[in-house]
């Protein structure tokens, strides 16, 4: 995947007439980072240039280093502030959330929503992420504490969901929000970056999360289905 460009799908349109003039009407600053996201999440960190951002951006190449140093400073602010984008979004979305399994459903939803209404530059995290092969190992340990922020606010929700009985308290904390977490990475892979046309995954993989998290999932499943000699 890395190196190589993402193709426009159904998942990555071009921008709408309306979408292109708010660009245009960004401060110079503001149109590098989010050229930088866009240019970053379709060709990956090796193949991207400073020249690349600076023509998507519309300005002088020295404008941006000026602004952000170097080619690795850059992708690594433009993930960064991706993951900040989202979670504001996500504390916002969760802040009414009745219940602990309420809150995760909530999660799941405005992040895969999230997704959707950034898909031209969201594919900067699928490049900037421990999830994937990182190019810059390096900043693979600092990639990975950024990104341990999604999973602690997923946590927090599983936490609160076992203390008011929405959630399944047999289910182990840490790695309840990892596996969480996991699904949703592999629906928005599965969306933005493969072939593979699937109707509704995105609200079936909200579904299934919430169904693997209910207090009353673990008693509907048979015994014998019951995983009890699985090791990693």
């Amino acid at each position: 995947m890395n190196g190589k460009s993402m193709p426009l799908t159904e998942s990555n349109p071009p921008l709408t007439e309306a979408a292109a003039k708010q660009e245009n009407s960004m401060p110079k600053k503001t149109a590098i980072l989010h050229s930088a996201q866009e240019v970053f999440g379709q060709h990956g960190y090796s193949t991207t240039t400073m020249k690349m951002v600076a023509e998507k951006a519309g300005v002088a190449f020295g404008l941006v280093a000026h602004y952000y140093g170097n080619k690795e400073s850059l992708f690594i602010t433009a993930g960064f502030s991706m993951i900040d984008d989202l979670l504001a979004t996500l504390s916002h979305k969760t802040r009414k959330a009745r219940s602990g399994l309420d809150g995760v459903r909530l999660f799941v939803e405005s992040y895969l929503t999230f997704t959707q209404e950034h898909r031209r530059t969201f594919p900067v995290l699928i490049r900037c992420s421990p999830f994937s092969d990182v190019e810059l190992p390096a900043e693979r340990e600092r990639i990975a504490e950024k990104f341990l922020e999604i999973i602690h606010a997923l946590q927090a929700f599983v936490r609160r969901g076992q203390q008011d009985g929405s959630i399944n308290p047999e289910l182990p904390e840490a790695e309840t929000a990892f596996l969480i977490y996991s699904n949703i990475v592999g629906a928005v892979r599965t969306t933005m970056i493969t072939p593979y046309n699937v109707p509704g995954l995105y609200a079936e993989t909200v579904r299934y999360v919430v169904r693997s998290l209910s207090v009353a999932a673990e008693s509907s499943i048979p015994p014998f289905l019951r995983p009890s000699s699985l090791v990693d």
